[in-house]
């Protein structure tokens, strides 16, 4: 029995939360990097934690993050899931997606 739990700790995959940091008006090409790295992240079988960072006066404009984070949704679609939906917590707006 004890050689049964070993082999099955082995075998197990440890889903790890990978952080990717973004802010409100971030240009198309640092976008399309910063997808690429989820895409990897998702196809690893790891979870992604996008963090959406507003600073000074970027607190004045909410829905341009939101509208970001839209974006990210419809981008990893049909390869992931959202699991945390967007949210502010303070001065960042979080949002969780795991693989399918």
């Amino acid at each position: 029995m004890q050689k049964r739990a070993s082999e099955a700790r082995k075998k197990q995959k440890v889903i790890e939360v990978k952080e990717i940091k973004l802010r409100p008006n971030i240009d198309s090409h640092d976008y399309d990097v910063k997808m690429r790295a989820v895409q990897k992240f998702l196809a690893a079988g790891d979870k992604v934690k996008i963090t959406l960072r507003f600073r000074g006066r970027e607190m004045a404009h909410v829905d341009l993050g939101s509208q970001l984070l839209a974006r990210v949704r419809e981008d990893i679609d049909e390869t992931a899931k959202i699991e945390a939906e967007p949210k502010m917590e303070g001065r960042q707006m979080v949002m969780v997606i795991a693989p399918k």
